[in-house]
């Protein structure tokens, strides 16, 4: 067998770009798993205590803390496990992984003005996490 093929007989192509993405799909189960204890996390201060967040003037997407706190928690238990789904394997895991983190991506850019510097990471995090799920070719749901 050529150097040109793999032990599959397919063209060698993208070999160390597959190494890439393969470490980068179990780094982005990993992110979304401590990204959803985060949320969960921020969900409960938000419902236990109202000072926790800043307390904002006029905003078009204004929800009482309560509220964010059902949604960071609700939404938390359900980043957190896909990204268990996305460690241990699970075919359903990808792709609900891409739509979970352009979720949190929009519901992050609404929560930017309660907590700048936590929803840009957030943000950054669910980009990276979309893109390592999406160019991961290298894993099947046989696989």
């Amino acid at each position: 067998m050529s150097n040109a093929t793999r032990s599959t007989g397919g063209p060698a192509r993208g070999g160390a770009e597959s190494a890439w993405a393969s470490g980068g799909t179990t780094f982005a189960g990993v992110l979304l798993l401590l990204e959803g204890i985060f949320g969960i996390i921020a969900g409960i201060a938000a419902l236990v205590e109202n000072d926790v967040y800043t307390r904002i003037g006029r905003y078009v997407f204004k929800f009482n803390l309560t509220t964010w706190g059902w949604i960071h928690l609700i939404l938390g238990i359900v980043v957190a496990v896909v990204g268990w789904g996305i460690l241990s394997g699970a075919a359903w895991a990808r792709g609900l992984g891409v739509g979970i983190a352009a979720l949190v991506i929009v519901l992050q850019f609404i929560w930017l003005p309660y907590h700048p510097v936590w929803a840009l990471v957030s943000i950054a995090i669910a980009v990276f996490v979309i893109w390592a799920l999406c160019t991961d070719r290298g894993r099947t749901s046989a696989s």
